[in-house]
């Protein structure tokens, strides 16, 4: 009987076969942990919930508020970006979804003082396209919960991030519209960031365009920025879309896009993301 003689390079395949087969275990074992944590923060509600105010550039009044749902320190994420990172690998994308949606309008309508309570600000929820467009996503499930905590869809707008791209434009739109029907707008998110903007504004003519940071970071001093927010701007007014900036971080830059005539900013120049519900403030030279 003729055997395969043991060889270097026989002892390094099992020696590569083994070590495939530890990182595996660890792979698959950091998952479950992962998986675990999260399912125990939608379970204890521990994301914590930040609002942002959104100015209008021409009154200097707060229109509104973007929820920002963010986890707290945990060993097995190291950063925000990293656990969003990995809730879109699981299952769970469309449970964790309807999860913050719930949660930034229950805290919404919880950290409205008295005094802001009658102001009628509009509430900006991050939602991803993918959602929208799942069979297990069930018309009406957010106009009930907006009922039952006494808040209009006129107040409530949908953003959807640019970065994560629509395939499926008409079938998209047609959903879009459905919502529009009940009274929601929506945002389309990071504009500029990415190569699926011009396409997405087509399709979807959002009511609002938010411009992501990168394109106004130093609007003041840069011509090709200047640009390319002068040809967005000129859409904008021909499809009665807003333009919301974002990133705003220097009086510069929220001068030049007074001038111009955008009509709304978020940013930490104007207001930084807060547990309490605070309006945004234009700070002076």
């Amino acid at each position: 009987m003729n055997s395969v003689p043991y060889t270097r390079e026989t002892s390094f395949n099992i020696f590569s076969y083994l070590k495939y087969l530890f990182n595996k275990r660890h792979d698959d074992m950091l998952y479950y942990k992962r998986y675990t944590e999260l399912k125990k923060i939608m379970m204890e509600e521990s994301l914590e919930t930040f609002f942002q105010p959104i100015i209008n550039l021409q009154t200097g009044k707060t229109f509104g508020f973007e929820a920002l749902n963010r986890p707290g320190q945990s060993q097995y994420f190291s950063s925000v970006d990293h656990f969003y990172e990995f809730v879109g690998q699981t299952d769970m994308v469309f449970e964790f979804e309807k999860f913050c949606r719930n949660l930034s309008l229950k805290r919404y309508i919880s950290r409205l003082n008295t005094e802001l309570a009658n102001e009628n600000f509009t509430l900006f929820i991050n939602i991803h396209p993918h959602v929208l467009l799942d069979k297990n996503y069930h018309y009406g499930d957010t106009l009930q919960s907006l009922n039952v905590i006494g808040i209009q869809p006129e107040q409530v707008v949908f953003e959807l991030t640019e970065r994560s791209a629509v395939t499926d434009f008409q079938e998209f739109e047609r959903v879009l519209s459905h919502y529009r029907s009940q009274g929601y707008r929506i945002a389309i998110d990071d504009v500029g960031s990415g190569y699926n903007s011009l396409k997405t504004l087509i399709f979807l003519k959002p009511e609002f365009i938010k411009l992501d940071r990168s394109l106004i970071h130093h609007i003041d001093s840069s011509a090709p920025g200047q640009q390319l927010v002068s040809l967005i701007y000129d859409y904008a007014e021909q499809s009665n879309t807003k333009i919301i900036a974002e990133g705003i971080e220097r009086v510069e830059e929220i001068k030049y896009l007074q001038t111009v005539g955008i009509h709304y900013a978020q940013g930490y120049a104007i207001g930084r993301p807060n547990r309490e519900i605070t309006v945004g403030k234009i700070p002076s030279l």
